[in-house]
């Protein structure tokens, strides 16, 4: 060996010694162990966030959410699934929620058989980088806001809307990513992994690195498993679901190839009682093996009654104020004959007060598709019903206020 290659081994030898004595990279959490580190949960033993749980921020975090998460499930998730279960026989795989938000909970407890879920709304997916990483103070703000995000729908059944925004856009945690995050581990699932989605103006799927077009609809693909190992998935799109929007993109063109489905529709802003959003309402209607919702869904006058079975559930009492002139005369009527039920959901969330409607769509009899565009029923002047107030055992609170805060500037825009 000469000279020169002994200076190399030399040379090599010292920076392998170097390298050895430097500290190893910290590896980057699991999509699962973030979901549950931020559900409350504990992370795997050989994750780089399991020495965070031993912060006081993420142990007061993972109380709140014990302490909230089981008041909701005896209070309402279990008695959901114990409905769902004695009304829905012959469930479809895939299951349409449109208007849902974030809202993978109320998705899952009222359709748990689904092994396709397909969520929609406005607000973005966000995203959630590598909690292990957050700047020194910074994981503490950021289970706040996720905490403070979810207060309205832990108590009430619905999100709203500005408070999500304002939770869920300041900081590095942002949009729906860690809602969804959150929901799948309380809902005892296990994260296999996440991915970009875009769907092209033809409802063709496009991946992470791949081009959809400048009018592509994005969103993210969960693949998850539950407590019986079979693998599932859920598809959240940020789209504009009024009849501009639908028309322009491919977002009903990818739920189509996996219709039919059953529905759920919940505190939707009466959207689908106006003359925007008639192609969403159509596509339902013609989509859906069942569908249930409240009142804020699709208006009774546009269920042909030689096409669906209804199965009224609960108390009509009308809608609530910040959506006056939506009280419908044939709704009060058919649940003069409904069976009752023992939890609550939507704007109004107190079990005496929540209304649940259960459309089956009958065997096809070759008809045309509906086109219901437009009601025949004139509402009489609406009710006077009182705002909705929180309840007294709703849990705790979040740090620096209630769930349930005062609307300002012209009242609440209501998530589903």
């Amino acid at each position: 060996m000469n000279m020169l290659q002994s200076l190399r081994m030399a040379t090599l030898g010292a920076v392998m010694l170097f390298a050895a004595a430097l500290p190893v990279h910290a590896q980057t959490a699991s999509a699962d162990d973030t979901a549950k580190f931020l559900a409350g949960m504990m992370p795997s033993a050989d994750s780089p966030l399991a020495p965070l749980t031993n912060d006081p921020a993420w142990q007061r975090h993972a109380k709140f959410f014990d302490t909230a998460f089981e008041k909701l499930e005896q209070r309402q998730i279990s008695r959901i699934r114990a409905w769902a279960d004695t009304n829905l026989a012959a469930p479809k795989p895939t299951m349409f929620y449109m208007f849902s938000g974030p809202d993978f909970l109320y998705a899952n407890a009222f359709h748990s058989k689904a092994s396709t879920y397909v969520l929609s709304a406005l607000e973005p997916v966000g995203s959630v980088p590598d909690l292990s990483r957050l700047p020194r103070g910074g994981m503490a703000s950021a289970l706040y806001n996720v905490e403070r995000s979810l207060g309205s729908i832990l108590s009430f059944s619905f999100f709203i809307t500005k408070q999500m925004k304002t939770d869920l856009q300041a900081g590095q945690i942002s949009g729906t990513l860690p809602i969804l995050y959150v929901f799948l581990a309380r809902s005892g699932m296990t994260v296999r992994s996440v991915s970009p989605i875009s769907l092209d103006d033809q409802g063709a799927a496009y991946f992470a690195g791949e081009n959809a077009g400048s009018n592509a609809v994005r969103g993210v693909r969960i693949t998850f498993v539950g407590s019986d190992g079979q693998e599932k998935t859920l598809y959240y799109f940020s789209t504009d679901l009024s009849n501009s929007g639908v028309k322009a993109s491919g977002f009903l063109k990818f739920c189509e190839t996996l219709a039919p489905a059953n529905s759920l529709i919940k505190s939707a802003s009466y959207l689908l009682h106006s003359g925007n959003f008639t192609t969403v309402r159509n596509f339902l209607l013609n989509n859906s093996a069942t569908i249930i919702q409240d009142d804020s869904g699709i208006p009774l006058a546009y269920y042909s009654t030689k096409k669906w079975r209804l199965f009224p559930f609960g108390r009509y009492l009308g809608p609530i104020d910040e959506f006056q002139g939506r009280y419908q005369e044939s709704y009060a009527a058919l649940f003069r004959r409904a069976q009752p039920i023992d939890f609550g959901i939507g704007y109004r969330w107190r079990t005496p007060e929540t209304n649940v409607l259960l459309s089956v769509r009958l065997p096809d009899d070759g008809s045309p598709a509906i086109d219901a565009t437009a009601s025949t029923e004139a509402p009489p002047p609406p009710p006077r019903p009182r705002r909705p107030r929180p309840p007294a055992d709703i849990g705790p609170q979040p740090r620096g206020g209630g769930f349930f805060p005062q609307p300002q500037g012209g009242g609440f825009f209501f998530w589903r």
